[in-house]
């Protein structure tokens, strides 16, 4: 029984920071038709900043502001990343290359998340950063027997309301209407008076803000090194690839299935736990080649 609470838990927990990723980077993909592969050190990026300024904010864990402020100080620095690299990042190289099939824009962004892996060590440099404050001060809590640490419910928390804001802002606002006209046809759109343009750079921010909270959040649980972008857009992909890629609902069931999955097989065979996932991917693919709820796509010719 507590084995089982535990996969639950872990399962849970590592669905939500991948869902919060894999949301963004599906819905850029579902606006621009572009798969981002920078979206991974977007999230390294935020990791970083976001421990960065924990550490300098809380040296050796004491500071001049609360410490329940440090988890604005998370939230600070997944915005500082996501508001000023996603609409950079946009309109100085994706607008360029987003009407050039999808080949050009992969490789731009492949090329992009090479050059910022590397700007991350030279801002930050190679040594671990370990900014777990805000794990630490939340405590623990007994749940089914185990004793479970609280902060990683903050994060299950944060991606709930990313989904949440996501959801309102699609479906229950103006703005949301027109990207949804975008994503029907964006050339009608344009010929309409929307302006295209304007939706890529909201859509890009978007996910890069998405990208960045996964890697704040995410960074008080773990050690903050060069790297870590390559796992979690590898992971990523599989996730928008068994949900299916433009669908948010379907990156919140693959990172669910992900999640359980994975967490099962670290604890009953861990040298299995990557593997199980690509299992799962390509079963699906062979069932659904376009995902779980990947629609299908009219080819202009």
């Amino acid at each position: 029984m507590d084995q089982l609470a535990r996969i639950v838990l872990d399962g849970i927990v590592f669905a939500s920071y991948l869902f919060l990723v894999s949301a963004g980077l599906t819905f850029i993909y579902g606006v621009m038709r572009i798969l981002n592969t920078a979206h991974g050190s977007i999230y390294g990026l935020g990791a970083y900043t976001a421990a960065w300024l924990l550490l300098r904010l809380w040296p050796g864990g004491s500071g001049s502001i609360p410490i329940w402020g440090s988890y604005l100080v998370l939230l600070l620095g997944a915005l500082i990343v996501g508001l000023i690299i996603g609409p950079l990042m946009e309109r100085l190289f994706i607008r360029r290359v987003v009407d050039r099939g999808e080949v050009i824009p992969l490789i731009l962004t492949f090329a992009l998340f090479l050059i910022l892996d590397d700007v991350m060590k030279l801002i930050w440099g190679v040594d671990p950063l370990l900014a777990d404050l805000p794990f630490s001060m939340l405590g623990a809590i007994s749940l089914a027997g185990i004793n479970y640490p609280v902060y990683p419910f903050l994060l299950t928390l944060v991606a709930v309301g990313a989904a949440f804001v996501m959801w309102f802002i699609i479906n229950r606002t103006r703005f949301g209407k027109l990207v949804i006209s975008v994503i029907a046809d964006r050339e009608v759109s344009g010929t309409l008076g929307i302006n295209v343009p304007r939706i890529y750079t909201f859509a890009f921010t978007l996910g890069a803000i998405l990208a960045a909270l996964g890697g704040a959040f995410v960074a008080p649980m773990i050690s903050v090194v060069p790297g870590i972008s390559v796992e979690v857009i590898i992971l990523s992909f599989a996730v928008t690839t068994i949900g299916g890629l433009g669908s948010v609902g379907g990156a919140a069931i693959g990172a669910a299935l992900v999640g359980l999955l994975r967490s099962m097989a670290v604890q009953y065979v861990p040298e299995l736990d990557l593997f199980v996932i690509y299992a799962l991917m390509t079963l699906i693919l062979l069932i659904k080649p376009r995902g779980l709820f990947g629609g299908v796509e009219a080819r202009r010719i």
